[in-house]
């Protein structure tokens, strides 16, 4: 069998990253940054004797430099050959794209040492005949991860799928609640180590920290009643067509009980076969 391979390239910030996360959930073997030299050696892997990768998703942009041009005659080349291949376009405004490279702080790849706006006008530019081949543009201008989310899985999964992920951040309810919170809970019932001072310096993810926490009885009554909800509630979720779903975990600072906790919740839910992220939003700030 032929596999399908689908191409996402696009604009620097646009979301190409989050697009490949989303492909790899349905299925899709990923690879980022690859060259269209290598497609025709990876498609020779695929179809070989014993291959059993029926999608490849394959991330192409400007990082490739004097490779990147060769991308529209490669795609083409193997179409000819009968290969079933779609190419995914994502941009955004000039402005998201700045706010967004401001707010990361990264440097735009074609900007050097100049503004990033003059960075995104070139990269808009080459990009423009690859932006007229494609057979998806998706703006993501206003689109949050969530709705860039569900335009992908209804654009390249296949009918049956049901993918979710579930995200598990621990937080501090000093710091606020994360706004795209489904299930918020709160754990400030438990002692905090905050107080211990040989375990304040460390945070959840540390060994002395997670076995205090779990230590208490409170703790693992908490685990033993939330859990088996979890088990209930995750699959019905996904059964009704939810793409995402965040569970927050929150205690005083974000440090500590709630990153312990976080993780044993994210642990039983991939033991049960769900797809989970696990951001520990809080863990670093005081």
């Amino acid at each position: 069998m032929q596999p399908t391979i689908a191409i996402i390239t696009g604009m620097s910030g646009a979301g190409r990253t989050t697009a490949a996360k989303v492909l790899e959930d349905l299925g899709y073997f990923v690879i980022d940054n690859m060259p269209p030299q290598l497609l025709d050696s990876v498609v020779e892997l695929a179809t070989g004797p014993g291959a059993d990768v029926s999608r490849i998703a394959l991330v192409m942009d400007v990082r490739g430099r004097a490779f990147f041009g060769d991308l529209r005659q490669t795609i083409r080349s193997l179409e000819e050959r009968g290969l079933s291949v779609r190419m995914l376009y994502l941009e955004a405004s000039t402005q998201a794209l700045v706010q967004r490279y401001e707010a990361a702080r990264r440097v735009h790849p074609m900007a050097g040492s100049d503004r990033v706006v003059e960075g995104i006008a070139r990269e808009r530019e080459l990009l423009a005949e690859l932006r007229a081949d494609a057979d998806l543009v998706v703006d993501t201008t206003r689109l949050n991860v969530h709705e860039l989310r569900d335009k992908l899985v209804d654009a390249f999964g296949n009918p049956g799928d049901t993918v979710m992920v579930t995200n598990v951040v621990s937080f501090g309810f000093k710091h606020g609640t994360p706004r795209d919170a489904d299930l918020v809970l709160d754990v400030r019932f438990l002692p905090n180590p905050h107080w211990v001072p040989e375990l304040k310096p460390f945070t959840g993810l540390d060994a002395p920290v997670r076995d205090y926490v779990l230590g208490q009885d409170e703790a693992q009554g908490f685990l033993d009643r939330l859990l088996p909800l979890l088990d209930l509630m995750v699959p019905a979720f996904r059964r009704e067509g939810k793409r995402y779903l965040t569970i927050a975990i929150g205690c005083t600072g974000g440090k500590h009980r709630s990153v312990a906790l976080s993780e044993e919740v994210a642990r039983h839910l991939r033991e049960g076969g769900q797809t989970v992220q696990v951001d520990h939003r809080d863990r670093l700030r005081e």
